[in-house]
């Protein structure tokens, strides 16, 4: 029987820690032995999460490296920016190989993180050891590594929708456009005006448009994929719903491409990656189609009147865009089978 690996969650009592506890106590390889919370240590984790108990019993421990060090081998970071730059080198020193969650260490420079995040970012030699865990990507990067950062949301469902056909020179990137949509889960369980139910009910609004904190690691990826830079237009909606992220992705097609050779380009380029699906020649995907799971669903729709084509791509944000995604890096990192504990159907209506 193969070890089980001992894992830490710090930044338990957010959506992204409670939700890599679900999956986690379901994965036949890893054992939780630490839910670390520096507001709530010494509290019940079943206290702030209800639906925990008779789950989960333990106690939330505080951010102590040395004690995390010796009750675990790997550490989730699901911590707010700025804290993960603080904690991760110095785990990594103590031993731990480190996923974190937030996007401290996704941008390649110091000054770019800065730029978009508004405060200091990681040391560049940090910034450096980090491997960027796109799965269906970079996984062949990720494999026997000890620091991954997760992507984020917006990045998983935009990035898996545009890098096959940027990479295969299908569509113009200097035209690429998205159109993000995403439920309010996104926003974290902090209190804010806009996530209020009076505010975001019935309601659906524009936010951080051309100034979202992800959109140089969407162009980081494409500019990569494209072998030159490329910069795009990225609006951000939230919709009253709690969880899923809809990214409706237009661009100039170059070449004369249909439909169905979409599909068929998407699919080579997917084969053997479980969580990516691609819909059939006029079936396009829905947020409730992925709730719960750790799939993205792709579908095509190309214009011939416009020369252009749209992409929708859809995932639960919680999931594919946080401990879902989070989860298979650490599969990938360890070698093992990268659905293990991420075998959950779509919940469904």
């Amino acid at each position: 029987m193969t070890t089980q690996v001992r894992a830490a969650i710090v930044g338990s009592t957010g959506y992204g820690g409670v939700e890599l506890i679900r999956f986690l106590l379901n994965h036949p390889q890893v054992i939780i032995t630490s839910v670390i919370s520096s507001s709530s240590a010494g509290a019940p984790i079943s206290e702030g999460f209800p639906h925990l108990n008779a789950i989960m019993q333990e106690s939330l421990d505080a951010v102590d490296i040395p004690l995390i060090a010796a009750k675990a081998d790997v550490v989730f970071l699901a911590t707010p920016a700025g804290v993960a730059a603080k904690l991760a080198p110095d785990m990594l020193e103590a031993g731990l190989k480190v996923i974190d969650l937030s996007g401290d260490f996704r941008l390649k420079t110091p000054e770019l993180y800065t730029q978009w995040y508004k405060r200091e970012g990681a040391p560049q030699e940090d910034l450096d050891k980090a491997v960027f865990g796109l799965c269906e990507v970079y996984g062949d990067q990720v494999q026997g590594v000890d620091f991954i950062s997760n992507p984020g949301c917006y990045p998983t469902a935009t990035l898996l929708g545009l890098v096959p056909a940027v990479k295969a020179g299908w569509i113009d990137p200097s035209t690429i456009i998205v159109d993000a949509k995403s439920g309010v889960s996104g926003g974290g369980r902090g209190l804010s005006l806009g996530a209020h139910y009076a505010e975001a009910n019935e309601n659906l609004s524009a936010y951080k448009l051309n100034r979202h904190q992800h959109i140089p690691e969407i162009e980081q990826v494409l500019s990569d994929a494209a072998g030159k830079p490329v910069t795009m237009t990225f609006s951000t909606h939230l919709v009253p719903m709690t969880r899923g992220i809809m990214a409706t992705c237009y661009a100039q097609l170059s070449g004369a491409h249909d439909t169905q050779a979409f599909i068929d380009l998407y699919r080579q380029y997917y084969e053997g990656r479980k969580f990516v699906r691609i819909r059939e020649q006029g079936k396009l995907p829905a947020t409730k189609e992925v709730w719960g799971s750790n799939y993205c669903d792709i579908g095509f729709a190309v214009d011939e009147r416009t020369n252009r084509v749209t992409v929708i791509s859809v995932i639960d944000n919680v999931v594919k865009g946080a401990a879902g995604q989070a989860i298979q890096n650490l599969n990938l990192m360890m070698g093992w089978d990268e659905t293990a504990g991420l075998n959950f159907t779509p919940v469904y209506p």
